[in-house]
């Protein structure tokens, strides 16, 4: 079946949503709508929407007049090159010392190198978002600055990407948690995949209501969004060891002041921050 590609490129985040908002009216009605920015600092937003039927132009044309966008670009693609479609724009990436790719990259692995392998199908937490791009270079800096975790949390898992990078450089404790099922499906695909299976535990629970989430923890990752990572704030600092380290994302550049402003509060120190596109990493070590 044929597959047809609906993208556009706009000026701002309220505008790109609105304009995602107003394709879900279409008739006929895509079958799937990705509202992106554009990470490489250019203020610009991608919207795309995706259809089994061909899509109205005049339609889309008079979304893009009043929305100030660009003309969609239309394309048709059968189901089979949209897959090739997908792993050709999925390209490597690499964060410090860590190397995530798809195993249609498989030999484009730098020497040198730790390769963390995540399927195209599989595409959230690959490396390509900034949330996930900052944790792995904080997780990179910390381990150039000679810190070892010998017990890591991963919350909020995803694709378990962070908790492999650890796994790639520490013969560590480490659990991967996550509160949907289904992305503890991914990440135990992924860790069989990548033969770390026996390093990463996986544990599906909300927040650290989970026993093998007790702690301490010399390390904890939560690459979530402001609203869970200020609710758990308590929780974390208290499973996190003192000197430990905790490395949060899902954290959007205007809220970065608050959410290290309450973890500050609850008795933690702010060592590094990042910014990439429109998302910040902070990264911060729990206080003697």
């Amino acid at each position: 079946m044929p597959t047809w590609t609906a993208l556009t490129t706009l000026n701002g985040k309220a505008q790109a949503d609105a304009l995602g908002a107003a394709l879900e009216h279409m008739d006929p009605e895509p079958t799937g709508i990705g509202v992106f920015e554009v990470e490489d600092d250019s203020g610009l937003w991608e919207v795309g929407a995706y259809f089994t039927d061909q899509p109205d132009d005049t339609a889309l044309l008079l979304l893009t007049t009043a929305m100030g966008a660009k003309a969609f670009t239309v394309s048709e693609l059968p189901e089979t090159d949209w897959v090739a479609h997908v792993k050709r724009e999925l390209a490597p990436v690499e964060a410090g010392r860590f190397f995530v790719y798809g195993s249609h990259d498989a030999d484009k692995i730098p020497e040198g190198k730790h390769p963390l392998l995540i399927e195209a199908a599989m595409a959230f937490g690959t490396g390509h978002h900034g949330t996930t791009l900052g944790c792995l270079r904080a997780l990179d800096r910390l381990a150039h600055a000679g810190i070892v975790a010998d017990k890591v949390a991963d919350i909020g898992c995803g694709t378990a990407v962070l908790a492999m990078g650890a796994a790639a450089i520490w013969d560590a404790d480490i659990v991967a948690s996550d509160i949907d099922a289904q992305a503890v499906d991914v990440a135990r695909a992924n860790l069989v995949a990548n033969g770390m299976e026996a390093k990463v535990k996986l544990a599906e629970a909300a927040g650290f209501d989970d026993p093998a989430l007790a702690g301490p923890f010399d390390l904890i990752f939560a690459n979530i969004l402001k609203g869970p990572l200020m609710a758990l704030a308590p929780d974390l600092t208290e499973r996190l060891a003192t000197g430990g380290h905790a490395i949060l994302s899902g954290i959007l550049n205007e809220q970065a002041d608050d959410v290290a402003a309450h973890y500050t509060a609850h008795g933690n120190s702010l060592t590094h921050r990042e910014e990439i596109g429109e998302w910040t990493t902070l990264t911060l070590q729990k206080k003697p």
